[in-house]
């Protein structure tokens, strides 16, 4: 289960699962790719679908309780969708019990690949989405707004990990105390949350070391135009390091091509339409690396 997510609103997550979506599924996996985003939704017009009329609204409605039947079979072999459109504003994320079971009913579906298109923000059922994945990764374009957005993207699923992971009751609400920057504690990283968790409990803090070790969220940069944009990546992944205490992984780049924008036009994956493409070829080296099960977090993306 693949979650792709990103602090920032139009850094490309859509198109990115689309296309990841499609080159795995042309290499001959077994794809299942769910729009999660049920207040803009979009996954479905970028593999070149009608507005399908069964979605994941009929799920988080209880209309439908059978997820299997709200698969759609996309024009690419091996790719099947399920979209979310036709919600209900009003309440547009299921419950957290609701999201468990979801979870649940997405990891038992007969496929190789289940790709995640996640919202934008850190709406707890984005962070729930986020979490529960085996291989989360986080796009971001090469711009201020987007690299700070993903920051606090990764401070918020980071955190609600710990909160979930601890045992102790007053260990957890030191936790949600550190989610506000300014709190009066002077908690100001996770390297401050971990010396106040291991003066309060050893056993909780060696929890709280497994946790972050444990924790591998994968980068990728979209829009790629210069060489300092492929360094975004790298300089992230370092930040990481120094500040979460965790090790990100530098899954790949995708560079800026108008055949990508094309592609979208006309409902197509680029992989698809225009698969000798140079954005095509980066889009199916990052897929590769999924499909190989792991990404070198020291090697070249």
């Amino acid at each position: 289960m693949v979650p792709v997510g990103g602090g920032k609103g139009g850094v490309g997550k859509t198109f990115l699962v689309a296309n990841l979506a499609a080159a795995l599924a042309r290499m001959g996996h077994r794809v299942v790719a769910v729009d999660a985003d049920l207040e803009g939704a979009n996954l479905h017009t970028c593999v070149g679908l009608a507005r399908p009329h069964a979605s994941l609204a009929d799920y988080v409605a209880h209309r439908e309780e059978d997820l299997g039947k709200l698969l759609i079979e996309a024009p690419i072999p091996n790719l099947r969708i399920i979209a979310a459109t036709r919600g209900n504003l009003a309440i547009a994320q299921p419950g957290h019990a609701r999201r468990v079971q979801l979870m649940r009913a997405l990891r038992r579906l007969d496929a190789d690949f289940v790709l995640l298109d996640l919202g934008a923000g850190t709406h707890p059922a984005v962070m729930d989405y986020f979490m529960v994945g085996d291989e989360g990764i986080i796009v971001i374009a090469p711009e201020p707004t987007s690299v700070e957005n993903a920051y606090s993207f990764l401070r918020a699923a980071f955190y609600r990990r710990l909160r979930l992971a601890m045992a102790s009751h007053d260990v957890r609400q030191v936790i949600t105390l550190a989610m506000d920057e300014r709190n009066e504690r002077g908690i100001r990283t996770p390297f401050d949350l971990l010396r106040e968790v291991q003066a309060m409990d050893a056993v909780e803090g060696r929890r709280f070391v497994e946790t972050m070790r444990a924790f591998r969220p994968r980068i990728v940069v979209n829009e790629v135009r210069t060489a300092e944009d492929v360094k975004l990546g790298f300089s992230m992944r370092s930040v990481c390091r120094r500040y979460f205490g965790i090790e990100a992984d530098y899954l790949g780049y995708v560079n800026h091509d108008e055949r990508a924008r094309r592609s979208v036009v006309g409902r197509r994956p680029v992989v698809d339409a225009a698969p000798r493409s140079d954005v095509a070829v980066y889009l199916e080296r990052v897929a590769r690396k999924l499909a190989g099960g792991r990404a070198s977090g020291e090697g070249r993306p």
